[in-house]
């Protein structure tokens, strides 16, 4: 963009050999064209390079939501200089996940007077802090902040308070139990809180959710359209969030239409829950639902709520068969054209009619799905993964055949077993050496078979009949695709030591492989894209398939391809790369993946790559490689590399990257640990949010949350 505004200043001769002056465009053209520029960029550069974009640079277009949350190459000055030019000018101001910017950043925030909307998540702030900024931003309305050990609710001043009781929406991200600024919003309409408390501290204390004392102001729920709570494991996070129901079992909102927990594992349904579902189903009618399992299972519970338009639904992990799915929530196919996105993920009997006598490899019924896309037919997220959706041999009812009827879809997870042809799937293995060993034991040597460069090679594998190809087919505008084993775990961890077996993938997921992952190079759309457990991977060629035609693919996440023993998919990986011009996000996790010299060659050519991480046991590198890598891809700001190697050779190669780059790039990030090692939590546990949750930690993303939760 930079070079464009300076041809403006460049001769007359040159212009005319050029063909096109971008100063002779509208304003509009010239104003969408900037939209698209980072805005620390208009207004310290751009703006600087002649008159017409001085003025255009500063228009209110632009300026009125400033999103600095990915900008990683801004720095305090930048954020200083940019407030002092433009704050007046800001409405909303998105700083979310900037962890690297001092705490004394957000002291240039309080020139934003007109602030409407602020997010602050992920960002250091103190109470004090806090309560200067907000005291002086008397249109606040949507707050987004963290909660760290420390804070304390009573440094906040009249004037912080002030603004808090008009703040309507909150969302709060707690690293230490504690009601933070909720007792102080008494007109919130939206809350969403974020549960990230360890159930130890670093010096390995026990930690209680029993909040501190003074911490015991009520929150204020009356005016509650939304309530969002999600918590990474642990009893403390328990705890913490029953607190903060409490309040909702006394008396529920009149005007709640969404009521949404997340948590993972066993989370026991208690009488103040129970009493509070009971309140719900006598007196709100919800647009969007997710429970725990355990207090929707072996309940009758959806069959007393009652819903308006919903337009969210998460039953993840739940034992919800499909005869409920369709008589308590579809209700027979009536007013669910509202519904835009359904979580069935882990919901292992959600497509057969009843689950008591059911084994979860038994085949779905296909009356059930086809009942569940005619109710459903504006979907645009579906998540089935984590369960065996096994097809029968009826023609017609395969489920990628009944999927293809979701015309508006934009994500979708499915299990490996489910894309299968049947027919493929009942035939007898091969005795070759593709058969994939079921433990990791020693390396497999096997030939590398050459590979097709092209559609028309893969055309030749009868893939165009298979019934994934035609459902990738139909879906032209999907932009995420997930493809997971129903039997895979990621060996990175959360809160525990790495997992260091995993199970065998099902039977019917044997023959997925090559084909089928040419197959996704039909989605010319595609952005993000995740595979884990494909058993069949000979060679990896479809892959290079997709880096040639999704040539809008942003993120990249592979797991446990082909045999476990080594890594065949290697060579048409590297080739793969060469092509993904768009990838900013890479991560990898593989037994015995080697980080060598070629590797790094190849993911040079993704100029656009930001974020790096590879897990992998008894994985090697050649720190050499890495290094000259960081060198040669200066927009990588994040590298996470979880391998064999020893605690020496990682530390020597994590504090060379940082001394040599540190400087340069203010938000780089990196750890590099052996997966192993007993202190791996503790490591992860500094590890930034933003980067943990997107990419570090696997996990399947497609409707994991309502769409649109937050701006």
């Amino acid at each position: 963009m930079l070079r464009c505004g300076e041809e403006v200043v460049s001769e007359e001769s040159e212009e005319e050999s050029n063909g096109v002056n971008l100063m002779e465009f509208s304003d509009e053209i010239l104003l969408h064209i900037l939209s698209y520029v980072p805005c620390t960029d208009l207004v310290l550069n751009v703006r600087r390079t002649c008159r017409k974009l001085a003025t255009l640079c500063l228009d209110k277009s632009l300026t009125h939501t400033v999103l600095l949350q990915k900008d990683y190459k801004v720095n305090k000055d930048k954020v200083k200089q940019l407030m002092r030019d433009i704050g007046k000018e800001i409405y909303q101001l998105n700083m979310a996940g900037c962890y690297w910017l001092p705490s004394s950043t957000i002291d240039h925030v309080t020139r934003c007077k007109n602030l409407v909307k602020l997010n602050l998540s992920g960002c250091h702030v103190t109470s004090l802090r806090l309560s200067k900024m907000l005291s002086t931003l008397q249109h606040l309305r949507s707050l987004a902040i963290d909660v760290n050990p420390g804070f304390d609710a009573s440094q906040l001043s009249s004037e912080c308070k002030a603004t808090l009781s008009r703040v309507l929406e909150l969302k709060q991200t707690l690293y230490t139990p504690s009601y933070g600024v909720v007792p102080c919003c008494t007109s919130l309409e939206k809350l969403l809180l974020y549960f990230e408390i360890l159930d130890r501290s670093r010096e390995g204390f026990m930690l209680s959710g029993q909040l501190m004392v003074g911490e015991s102001n009520v929150p204020h729920y009356q005016n509650l359209r939304i309530f969002y709570a999600r918590l990474a494991p642990g009893y403390v996070n328990q705890e913490v969030v029953r607190l903060y129901l409490a309040v909702l079992s006394d008396r529920t909102p009149e005007n709640l239409h969404a009521f949404l927990i997340s948590a993972p594992g066993s989370f026991a349904e208690t009488g103040a829950t129970k009493n509070l579902l009971d309140s719900m189903a006598r007196n709100v009618r919800l647009d969007a639902l997710q429970l725990p399992k355990a207090w929707i299972n072996g309940s009758g519970l959806l069959q007393h709520l009652k819903f308006n338009n919903p337009f969210y639904f998460s039953f993840s992990r739940c034992t919800l068969s499909g005869g409920h799915l369709i008589q308590r929530v579809i209700n027979g196919g009536k007013d669910l054209k509202s519904l835009t996105s359904l979580n069935l993920s882990g919901c292992v009997h959600c497509l057969a009619p009843e689950s008591l006598f059911r084994k979860a490899e038994d085949d779905i019924d296909s009356s059930i799905l086809e009942s569940l896309v005619v109710s459903c037919c504006n979907l645009r997220h579906l998540n089935l993964s984590a369960a065996h959706h096994h097809s029968s041999e009826s023609i017609g009812n395969h489920l990628c055949q009944l999927l293809s009827r979701l015309k508006h879809l934009l994500s979708l997870a499915l299990p490996v077993c489910s894309i299968t042809d049947v027919a493929a799937s009942v035939e007898k293995p091969p005795t070759t050496p593709n058969v994939v060993p079921q433990t990791f034991g020693r390396k497999v040597r096997i030939g590398i078979q050459t590979y097709p460069r092209n559609l028309g090679d893969q055309a030749n594998q009868k893939i165009e009949s298979s019934v994934f190809w035609a459902l990738m087919g139909s879906l032209r505008f999907l932009e995420t695709l997930e493809i997971i084993g129903s039997s895979f775990s990621s060996a990175m961890p959360r809160n525990e030591p790495a997992i260091r077996n995993s199970l065998p993938p099902c039977v019917r997921a044997q023959s997925v492989g090559d084909s089928e992952v040419a197959a996704i190079s039909q989605l010319t759309y595609l952005q993000s894209l995740t595979l884990a457990q494909l058993p069949n991977i000979l060679t990896g060629s479809g892959l290079i398939n997709i880096g040639l035609q999704c040539q809008h693919l942003q993120t990249l996440s592979l797991a446990n391809l082909g045999m476990m023993g080594k890594v065949v998919y290697m060579p048409a990986l590297m080739d793969m790369l060469k092509h993904c011009k768009c990838l900013r996000d890479l991560r990898l996790e593989q037994p015995y993946f080697c980080a060598g010299a070629q590797f790094f060659q190849a993911l040079s050519h993704c100029s656009s790559l930001q974020r790096l991480c590879i897990v992998s046991r008894s994985g090697t590198l050649q720190s050499d490689a890495v290094m000259s890598f960081m060198a040669n891809c200066l927009e990588v700001i994040m590298c996470h590399m979880f391998m064999g190697e020893s605690l020496t050779v990682c530390k020597n190669l994590q504090q060379s990257i940082v001394r040599s780059f540190q400087a340069e790039r203010p938000a780089l990030n990196v750890v590099i640990f052996p997966l192993l090692h007993e202190d791996l939590t503790e490591v992860i546990r500094d590890v930034p949010m933003r980067h943990l949750d997107e990419i570090t930690l696997f996990k399947s993303r497609v409707a994991e949350e309502p769409p649109n939760l937050w701006w």
